[in-house]
């Protein structure tokens, strides 16, 4: 029993020693790790020293940062933040407690992503590839479609769709590339060069389904938002889902919210566009319609014109003329007739009144005279205008030359100089002269003048 108890004792020892080489044997078989977890307990006292816990969903660990190391932080610790440590593995030995003695912090995952996109974006910005000024105008009616994105993903497979609803004669030029690794962003800038050399193309839809910030990662790269700015043709950016934002989408000419969206706005509405022209149809005919109707107005117009200064009219206006002013010459004879009677009639009621027998009688033989007068004068004048114009007639006939000619007459030129001869002084032997009938004309030569 002695000897037992003296064994067990010799294997004693205290917690002092039981912590001290604990804390040895860590520090030897730690030297320096690298943990990952999120940040909780965070806690600065006075000292200056940074105090936090380390953990995951499993478990967690104590920390501890001396204050002559947080001068290297690039960021400001705080609780919930997911971080990696560089620290040495330690023992509390007063506590017993195991703890991280940290060398230096840095932002885990999406959050040293996401201070490397604020730099690029602010850098990019003062260097003006964001600018509105730059940006360019999508095309109504673009020639070609070009699509820069992974073959396999669900984003072409979207804009496909999309644009086959939506204009289907629009051809569509697919630039297979990677969209996330570390060879994406140069086939990306490499595929937006070669659309641009190409020049197959009206407008671009670069872009891809949804993802972490990591995984979106290519297009925040430098080169191919440098590749973007310098292309001639237009870009639309449509990278993962709407509230997600890329250096690409600030670049580009227009960001949509999905590639679906992207899809949309790069393509017209063929429905739109057929109703417009039937519309421009519709106006076209219109207004082909009303040129023919001016033309034909003006066709009739002229028509109407013509037919008025043709001498037919002329004539048939001439005849009209004269039937007018025969009626009213009749018009006025009636009228002198029924002013006469009137007279006549005057004369008889005064002479009813005075009623001498001798005076009536003499009036109306006065009367009776005076009506055969007017009649007789009235149908004498008539008889001696129609004379008139019947002299006139003939004397118009009798005079013209051509009617001396058929009545046997000749008339004799000279055809040098295109006299009439009326004399016998007017010519010479030898002259030739020639004679005009009135069926035809000779020529002769003069051989002996009798002047009487």
């Amino acid at each position: 029993m002695t000897s037992t108890s003296a064994s067990i004792r010799r294997n004693i020892i205290t917690v002092t020693q039981l912590n001290r080489e604990t804390s040895q044997l860590l520090a030897e078989h730690f030297l320096s790790v690298l943990v990952e977890g999120e940040l909780s307990n965070l806690s600065t006292p006075s000292s200056g020293h940074l105090y936090f816990s380390l953990k995951d969903a499993n478990a967690q660990v104590r920390c501890a940062m001396f204050r002559t190391q947080q001068r290297r932080l690039a960021f400001k610790p705080e609780n919930g933040k997911q971080v990696i440590v560089k620290a040495q593995v330690s023992l509390y030995e007063p506590r017993g407690d195991y703890q991280l003695i940290v060398e230096h912090i840095e932002e885990a995952g999406d959050g040293a992503l996401r201070r490397a996109f604020d730099a690029l974006k602010l850098k990019l910005s003062e260097q003006g590839l964001f600018d509105a000024a730059h940006k360019q105008t999508l095309p109504t009616l673009p020639r070609a479609i070009g699509v820069i994105t992974s073959p396999s993903g669900a984003a072409i497979r979207d804009i496909l769709t999309v644009l086959q609803r939506r204009f289907t004669a629009i051809p569509v030029i697919v630039y297979p590339v990677a969209v996330q690794g570390d060879n994406a962003k140069h086939e990306i800038a490499k595929a937006i060069a070669t659309a641009n050399r190409h020049k197959q193309c009206d407008v671009i839809i670069l872009g891809r389904g949804g993802g972490s910030l990591e995984d979106l990662w290519a297009f925040n790269e430098e080169l191919v938002a440098r590749a973007i700015y310098d292309s001639e043709i237009p870009i639309i950016s449509a990278v993962g889902h709407e509230t997600d934002f890329t250096i690409a989408d600030f670049v580009a000419d227009l960001r949509a919210a999905t590639p679906s969206a992207a899809a949309e706005h790069a393509s017209p509405d063929q429905q739109q566009w057929l109703s417009r022209f039937m519309y421009l149809e519709s106006r076209l005919q219109q207004q082909l319609q009303r040129k023919l109707n001016q033309k034909q107005q003006t066709l009739d117009w002229l028509n109407q014109r013509l037919q008025q200064q043709h001498p037919g009219q002329k004539l048939a206006g001439n005849a009209r003329r004269m039937a007018e002013l025969e009626a009213r010459l009749n018009q006025a004879m009636h009228t002198k007739l029924r002013h006469m009677t009137g007279i006549i009639e005057a004369k008889t009621a005064k002479l009813w009144q005075h009623n001498p027998a001798i005076t009536i009688r003499s009036h109306k033989q006065r009367q009776d005279y005076l009506s055969k007068r007017l009649i007789s004068a009235a149908a004498h004048k008539l008889e001696q205008l129609n004379q008139r114009l019947l002299n006139s007639s003939q004397t118009l006939h009798a005079v013209s030359p051509l009617a001396t000619l058929n009545r046997g007459y000749a008339m004799v030129i000279n055809p040098s100089s295109g006299e009439i001869i009326c004399s016998t002084e007017q010519l010479k032997p030898g002259d030739r002269v020639q004679t005009r009938l009135a069926q035809g004309r000779f020529t002769s030569q003069i051989k002996v003048i009798d002047p009487d």
